[in-house]
Order: structure tokens, then sequence, then C-alpha cells
């Protein structure tokens, strides 16, 4: 099964394209691109480059959110224009679930952490199962470092582009519980959310393409300013 994925929900875009779980190219770039300037060209570079022609793919893979907003939107955007071109199925996953399936299985609590912006961070928590599966066991969430910590008794893998701004504080709250992989896992990779995808297909479990919507966990400015305007 060729499944290509998309993660739109941090500054880095990332694409990737597996083929029976074997990944056969991937695209990642972090720098202050926005995404609109460069997805779909990033798309039809990996795909050539893997003579992959799109006709080929079995299906797509979205990374909903949390994260960006406007990332996120144009991630969807794009990958629902994508689908109805294509006329193949589209499986969405959480760039949370994305972070925390990139760290090796270990008996350690996993917590994947995305700059949230106002001082918060989208978050939850993971372990890894008998299936060597990491299963989540909390709801994704937004929420402060100083709250986050207080919820953790036991050592724990932190992973996610939150590390940046908020690594240094999670070290010194938490002494020795706090353990920080590679860097590089530290932004979600478009392999691993086909990854996770293509198993969702699998199973059949595929999006209606005309009405999924991103996971934002929080209101948007937009949204918060019109409720603070027009009170219940």
């Amino acid at each position: 099964m060729k499944i290509l994925g998309i993660d739109t929900s941090t500054r880095c875009g990332s694409i990737g394209l597996i083929d029976e779980g074997e990944v056969i190219s991937e695209y990642l770039l972090n720098i202050p691109i926005t995404h609109s300037e460069r997805l779909l060209g990033a798309i039809d570079y990996l795909i050539r480059e893997a003579r992959c022609p799109m006709e080929e793919l079995d299906g797509w893979a979205i990374s909903l959110g949390p994260g960006s907003f406007t990332g996120l939107r144009i991630g969807v955007s794009t990958v629902k224009g994508l689908a109805y071109a294509t006329r193949k199925p589209v499986a969405g996953v959480s760039s949370l679930d994305v972070l925390a399936s990139q760290i090796s299985p270990t008996p350690y609590l996993i917590c994947p952490i995305l700059d949230a912006r106002k001082e918060e961070v989208y978050t939850a928590f993971y372990r890894y199962d008998e299936t060597n599966l990491p299963k989540r066991l909390s709801a994704y969430q937004a929420m402060r470092p100083q709250d986050l910590v207080k919820n953790i008794k036991e050592k724990i893998v932190f992973v996610g582009d939150g590390i940046k701004t908020y690594g240094d504080y999670l070290g010194k709250s938490l002494s020795s519980l706090a353990l920080f992989p590679n860097p590089s896992l530290h932004l979600p990779h478009g392999s691993a959310v086909a990854r996770l995808g293509s198993e969702l297909l699998r199973k059949g479990e595929s999006l209606d393409v005309k009405t999924f919507t991103p996971i934002y966990v929080r209101l948007s400015e937009a949204e918060i300013k019109w409720q603070e305007k027009h009170p219940i």
C-alpha cells in the first residue's frame, strides 16, 4: 500500500511516501516559509523523485493537529483537493500521536509537546502497550507547562517543538525524571503520518472528505474575540 503523508502542524512542513511500511522518500524543511508557498511544489517534487505517479497512490494521510491553525487549514484543504482529484481515501491522524510514535518502544511515559503559544503547549500522555504500540492515556490538551509538570511522578520522555521553548524549564522542574530524545525526533515526520494513516486505511477507517476538519483543541483568536463580543 502506497500512502503519502503530510504534516503542516508546525513551522516545519514534512511529506513522506511509504510503500508497505517502508519509507520511499521524505521531505522536511524547517525554515520560515509558509506552507502555502511550498506544499504543492514539495508534493510534486517528492513523487517525481520517487517515480510514483499520483494515480499509483493508494491513499493519503494528513496530520489533523493540534498545531498551527493556519498550517493545519492549509494541509487539510490541500489534501481534500488532492483526494477529490485522485479519488483516493484519506486517513487523519493527530500530530501528537505522530510524535509519540516516533519514540522507540520504552517502558517510560511519553509526552509530546507542541508550542501552542500564549505560554501553553499542546500535549497528551502515552505509553507503549503489550502490542508494542503507543497508547494514548489522556485527552489532547492545551495547558501551561507549570500545570503539566504537576501531573508527572515518574520518568517521562518529552518530544516535540515545545522543547525548544520549555525544555530547560521541564528539565529543571522534573530533575532526573525528564528524558529528551534526539532533536531530529522533535518534528513530526511525513513518513510517520503515512505509517499511522496506512494502518487506519487498512482497517477501512477513512475520513469523509467533505466534512473532516482539523483538531484545534482550543478556540482561535477570532473565535475568542467573537465570543467576547457576543456573550451568551
